[in-house]
């Protein structure tokens, strides 16, 4: 009997030290956690570049854009078809420090991926991936 509680002991001690995530990805993924609007001039080729919201943008006939919650909460802002904005909400997943799979609840485009190239004083810059299954 003792025998199969210090066996038990063991494999909660080594599932618990499996559990733990790296804390730099922690702490890039807690970065993320705000409200970003697409700098649509900055981009450079297929990296898209993303201030947060309260950034002095120049006048633009409209910005895209997306917020992350702490608990996996999603919305993308895009263009509606009044010129206005449509949030369309879904989830966030790390699938690790450099990518977030985003699925959208209303299943209007397939699942993808937004490789994060760099996050660093406030500019966010991100290569999205198209159709992740």
């Amino acid at each position: 009997m003792r025998l199969f509680a210090l066996l038990c002991s063991l494999s909660v001690l080594l599932l618990a030290a499996t559990c733990q995530s790296d804390p730099r990805a922690a702490s890039q993924l807690k970065k993320l956690e705000r409200t970003w609007l697409h700098a649509h001039e900055e981009d450079q080729g297929d990296i898209q570049v993303y201030r947060p919201n309260t950034y002095a943008f120049p006048p633009s006939r409209g910005r895209t854009g997306f917020a992350f919650d702490h608990n996996g909460l999603f919305t993308q802002y895009d263009i509606a078809p009044t010129d206005g904005i449509e949030d369309r909400k879904g989830r966030w997943t790390p699938e690790n420090e450099h990518a977030v799979r985003i699925t959208l609840d209303d299943k209007k485009d397939p699942d993808y991926t937004l490789e994060i190239v760099s996050l660093e004083n406030d500019v966010l810059k991100v290569r999205r991936v198209e159709g992740v299954k």
